[in-house]
Order: C-alpha cells, then structure tokens, then sequence
C-alpha cells in the first residue's frame, strides 16, 4: 500500500458527532449487585475461559463511578457516549412486566447526568450480554428470542427514548456467531462453526428488524430519534491486485464478514448470492439435502430489508486475501471460508495480534460501504488501538505515553476525514474505542484500548488520562486538522 499517507488539512461536517464507546459487561462491575440477572458473560468468566483469569465482577466499577467516567467524556471535549444496557440488570428474569426497579433507576441517573454535562447518549441495547435465563431455554439458537428481543427494546424505547436520540440494536452480530458460537471463545463458548452461528445470524437479523419496527412505528413520530445495528469489518485486499483469483478472494472475504449482515439490512433483505452459494455447495458435498445456512421467507426478507437510519461501522484493521492453498488451509478462519487472509510482512502491528495498523483501509472501506449500499449515512461506531500488558508484569503497565495510539488516532481520523473531504462519503460521526481500559473479553486485561488508564490492581479503580486523550481532545476541539 503506497497510497499517501500525508496529513490532509480541513474539518468534519457541523455537528458532527464526537464521542467514545464501552459496553455494560466491559465496564459496570455490581454483577450481581441490586437485583441484577446472571448474563451469559458472568456464566462464562466464572467457568474459566479468560487468558489472565480475570471478569467482569467489578472491571471499571462504572455502576457507581459513572460520574468519574462522565468527567473524563467532559475533559475529552466528547459529544456524544456510547455505552450499552445490561439486559439482565433491567430485566433480571427477562420478562418485560417484571423489570428491576434499581437497573432502570440506574440507566435514568446515568442519562440525565450525560444530559446535564450537554452529552448525548447513544444506547446500545445488546452487546453480547444475554440474560443466561434465556440462554437456558436455546439463546440466540431459539427462534423465541426474536419476540424477547422485541420486548426488551420496546422496554427500553418507552423507558429511555424521551431522552436518547441514537439507538443501536445489537453490536458486532458477525463476531457474536463467531466467537460465541463458531469457535466457543466468547460467551456462551458453543463450538459449532458449521451450524450454530448461521441460525444466530438469522435470529439476530429477525430481531434486530422487529427492534426497528417496533420504534419505527411506536415510537419516532413523538421521540424522533434514528436506530440502526452496528457492523464490525475489516477492509480486505486482494494480496496480488493483478491476479483474478485473489481479487475475487478479498471480496468473498467481505462478503461473508461484513456483508452477512450489511446485505440483508442495507441491501435485499438477504444473505450475499456469494455466500448462500458456497454453503450450499459445501453443505450438497457434506450429503446434506438442503444448505447450513437458514433462509428468509419473503415476509422475513422484507421486515429486514431497510430496518436502518444509517449504517453504524466499527473498524480497526486491514487484511490481505488470496485463495486456501495446500501449505494455509490449516489457518482459515471458518471451515466454510475457503480464503487465506494474512497481514502484509510491513505492517506495524498493536498490542493484540489480530490488529495491523493500515490507516487507508478506513477509507477505502468507507468508500466501498458508500458505494455498495447506496450512499448511506455512516457513523463509525468503533476504532481504536490495543497495547499488550503481559501477565503479572512486576513493571509499570500504566503505558500513559501511548505514542502508537496517538499515531494511530491520527491517521485513522484523517482517513476517515479525507473519506468525507474528498470523497464524498457521508460521515455523520465517531466514537473511538475506548473510554478506559476495561475488560477486554476473552483477552481480560492483557489486552487494553483506553484513552485512560485504569488501575484494576486499586479498590478505586483509579483512571489516569494517557497522552492519546490529549491527542483526541485536540483533533474533537479543531472537528478535524487545521492548519499549523
């Protein structure tokens, strides 16, 4: 990639949402405090599974320093915060009539104090921590959890919609069927690549469709708010531009990552042609008579079809593809993904392994999202730099002079700003990956992408700015790069 990576001067769109993102396993703590629900994650880290042994007991402690955490939005300069709802802490036994007085009280203080320090939420509603009452009876895997996953966001609109304007429905839904289904990593830990994530994905499509409908026509007219889902994706390029069969490999692997979800949503209501071909003709080779991968009857395809106000992206890395080959067939990421993807041997790399800094892939993917699905509005949901904190390291893991992560801030923003500048694309917002350090899923806290350091080893989990918040701070004051 020799694109220029040179500094464009200019500044984002007027209004423009400036803002940081956490998730209420990854942050709140009081796990079993004030008559919250036992989730799937608390099930989970419980039973081991975590690289340093670490949960989600206690993590940030934001269900009581949530004003320390709104501070630090404060002196970031931020607009905008996207946290998402514990389900099992509003409704502990998943039943909409029976919600938990202290987790609604909870989420209305923590609201109207982000209202009163001119900060606007943006609500997810699920990131990845089901109420394990409902993983008992087939989770993700049941088709009733599309009609529970209607009532819990019905819950939510007519408790919260008065005052949040910006909703998300469920996060990152490919890499829930992945992790949580595929190879197990993730809560609920369900290893079953070919069968498992596929009727996931089908459930989380359905209810993500009924979760917009409900709001779009129960409750827009008189909360005017915009809902969508947020979409992870890498970019993907063919490791040898010139050869067809590499061309072809990239977008294959964005089809089946990215487009799983965006082409049902943002296209015709279903999975990409590409990927309902390859299942089906692995699935024909397995003697199976019909594909693995579920299909939409045409009512389903146009419920979900559109069920969008703008397309929410979370983004961090580059991949390069080229077709399976006999010396890396070891190394697919899925049995169905007959395609090698590899970082280029130049590519500086964070602190987890998966993540490559290549900041062009943000606009180029930017570019492609805006093509592909018809110009949408796009908010980036997620971005952001890991560090490595090895385990039981006797040194200072503070890292508060995070140079790569102001590196990269900087050159993903700018990016993103030529994206908007000189390409057209309609960016509407960004919220960066992360507030502080938190518990970082499967990785604990080996693994850690805040702005502010937080100390898990002190009962006051005191948080210490690093240089990337200054960093950020300056580029939210400028809304952009304004010239020396």
């Amino acid at each position: 990639m020799s694109e220029n990576t040179e500094l464009t001067k200019g500044h984002f769109r007027k209004g423009f949402m400036w803002g940081a993102a956490t998730a209420s396993y990854q942050i709140e703590g009081a796990w079993n405090e004030d008559g919250k629900g036992q989730s799937i994650w608390d099930t989970f880290v419980h039973t081991g599974h975590i690289e340093d042994g670490t949960n989600g007991d206690i993590t940030c402690d934001s269900y009581h320093k949530y004003q320390e955490d709104i501070n630090m939005l404060k002196n970031l300069k931020a607009t905008h915060y996207r946290f998402s709802l514990s389900w099992s802490r509003l409704l502990p036994t998943a039943d909409s009539s029976s919600p938990n007085p202290a987790g609604v009280a909870f989420y209305n203080k923590f609201i109207d104090a982000l209202l009163a320090s001119n900060i606007k939420p943006c609500v997810t509603i699920y990131h990845w921590d089901l109420p394990q009452c409902l993983q008992d009876i087939g989770g993700w895997q049941s088709d009733d959890i599309v009609e529970k996953f209607k009532e819990y966001s019905d819950f939510c609109f007519s408790q919260f919609g008065d005052r949040v304007k910006l909703w998300i429905t469920i996060n990152e839904p490919h890499v829930q069927c992945g992790f949580g289904y595929g190879n197990g990593i993730h809560a609920p830990g369900i290893k079953d690549p070919l069968n498992a994530c596929y009727q996931v994905s089908r459930t989380m499509l359905l209810a993500h469709a009924h979760a917009y409908r409900v709001y779009d026509t129960k409750y827009r007219k008189t909360q005017n708010g915009q809902i969508s889902i947020t979409l992870n994706s890498d970019w993907c390029e063919p490791k040898d531009p010139t050869n067809p069969e590499h061309v072809k490999a990239a977008q294959f692997y964005i089809d089946v990552t990215l487009g799983w979800f965006a082409n049902p949503v943002y296209g015709d209501g279903d999975f990409p042609a590409s990927m309902k071909k390859c299942i089906l003709e692995n699935s024909t080779a397995q003697g199976l008579e019909k594909s693995r991968l579920p299909t939409f009857t045409e009512e389903e395809k146009n419920l979900i079809k559109g069920t969008y106000d703008f397309f929410g992206l979370n983004h961090y890395t580059t991949r390069l593809a080229e077709p399976v080959s006999e010396a890396t067939q070891d190394y697919l990421m899925h049995p169905d993904l007959a395609v090698y993807v590899h970082p280029d041997s130049s590519w500086e790399r964070a602190g987890s392994d998966w993540l490559f800094i290549v900041p062009n892939g943000l606009r180029k993917l930017l570019n492609y999202i805006s093509k592909t699905y018809g110009d949408p509005s796009i908010i980036i949901t997620e971005n952001g730099c890991s560090t490595k904190h090895p385990l039981n390291d006797p040194g200072d893991t503070k890292q508060l002079v995070d140079e790569q992560r102001c590196r990269y801030i900087t050159s993903y923003l700018n990016e993103a700003l030529k994206a908007h500048l000189l390409d057209g694309v309609d960016l509407r917002g960004y919220f960066l990956w992360t507030l502080m350090d938190n518990f970082e899923w499967a990785a604990g806290h080996t693994e850690r992408f805040g702005l502010h350091h937080v100390d898990f080893s002190d009962e006051n989990q005191t948080r210490t700015p690093r240089k990337s918040a200054a960093v950020y701070t300056r580029i939210i004051e400028e809304n952009g790069f304004s010239a020396p």
